[in-house]
């Protein structure tokens, strides 16, 4: 069966083109019946619009670039996969870019984007990117832009974050109330926003329990198993009871230094990640991880984009959006004797 158009809808409802078309865009001007009916006709009959027609009427691409640090990491995966499905409903194109924790890489992808003509932007900023001004210009030329994850004080842009600081609480706080009182905090460079606001989370968990903040326990990580080793044996030093790593990938490192050194988890030490892995659940031990809702971060940054791009939101008009994180204990956080003997 052929895609059915506007006419074809107009032409079977006995309405004009231009009604069907405004129904469609969910126009104030249509009354609620006439848009329940356009609405319902083009649900039944797989309506779809066409989007070189749209961009050629609207003067607009109805592309949306997106540029991720890294493709390959499940996160920001999820987060595509609710970008694209948002975006496609709402009848725009996703352009995937990665910056591969590069700020010169950041800085070329959103030139690419520009020069593609996207409509608007959803950036997570590379591990390496402390200067914003690259964003400010186009905001300043009027580009939307929404920042998700990894996000900057210094750019007045919309912001859709997993609550960060609740979640880290929550895993200080679970380690706590397990018995430890030791904890190392094994994070990345300072000025990202999620180092900060999940440092924030652990130290007021610290504070309500009346432990000492100790700066000996907090070290800053790259990725990778190679930077994170020597961190590991450097905090071990410390004599820390629990290691809690704000980021899964972080917290795969510290697995295997920890296994390395022959320290038992959780016998020795505990270990709680943040993100979720897909893989977490299948560590020896199961690795216990704040869950961050990937697939809804997309979802709603894309939303707001999409808004922003079509007016239906105002221009320059900061804000944070926060959404829910969950703690999920498995075996390499629990008191040793609650773990059941195999």
């Amino acid at each position: 069966m052929d895609a059915i158009t506007i006419k074809d809808i107009a032409r079977a409802l006995n309405l004009s083109t231009s009604t069907v078309s405004r129904a469609l865009r969910d126009s104030y001007e249509i009354n609620p019946e006439t848009k329940r009916l356009v609405v319902e006709y083009a649900a039944r009959f797989n309506y779809r619009p066409n989007p070189i027609a749209l961009s050629l009427k609207e003067n607009r691409s109805r592309v949306i670039g997106v540029i991720v640090p890294q493709i390959a990491n499940n996160y920001f995966s999820q987060v595509i996969n609710g970008i694209d499905a948002v975006s496609y409903s709402r009848g725009y194109q996703v352009i995937i870019f990665q910056s591969h924790e590069s700020y010169e890489r950041e800085l070329l992808t959103v030139q690419q984007a520009v020069a593609r003509k996207a409509d608007g932007l959803l950036i997570s900023l590379s591990g390496s990117t402390s200067d914003v001004s690259h964003l400010r210009d186009l905001q300043e030329r009027k580009l939307p832009i929404v920042l998700f994850d990894r996000v900057s004080k210094d750019l007045d842009s919309l912001c859709v974050t997993a609550d960060n600081f609740t979640g880290a609480f929550a895993a200080t706080e679970h380690l706590i109330q397990s018995g430890r009182r030791r904890i190392a905090h094994l994070t990345i460079p300072s000025y990202i926003s999620i180092t900060q606001e999940r440092l924030a989370g652990y130290r007021a968990a610290l504070e309500k329990y009346g432990l000492p903040y100790d700066e000996n326990l907090i070290r800053y990580s790259e990725f990778g198993q190679n930077n994170v080793e020597p961190v590991v044996n450097d905090l071990l030093d410390q004599s820390p009871d629990a290691f809690f790593a704000a980021g899964d990938r972080l917290a795969l490192g510290c697995l295997a230094a920890l296994k390395k050194r022959n320290v038992a988890i959780p016998e020795a030490v505990s270990l709680i990640g943040f993100t979720n892995t897909p893989v977490a659940d299948l560590l020896a031990p199961p690795m216990s991880t704040v869950e961050q809702p990937a697939l809804e971060i997309g979802q709603v940054a894309a939303e707001q984009l999409i808004d922003l791009i079509e007016g239906k939101r105002k221009l320059a008009q900061p804000g944070m959006i926060r959404i829910p994180t969950r703690m999920i204990v498995r075996e390499s956080s629990q008191p040793v004797g609650n773990i059941l003997q195999v």
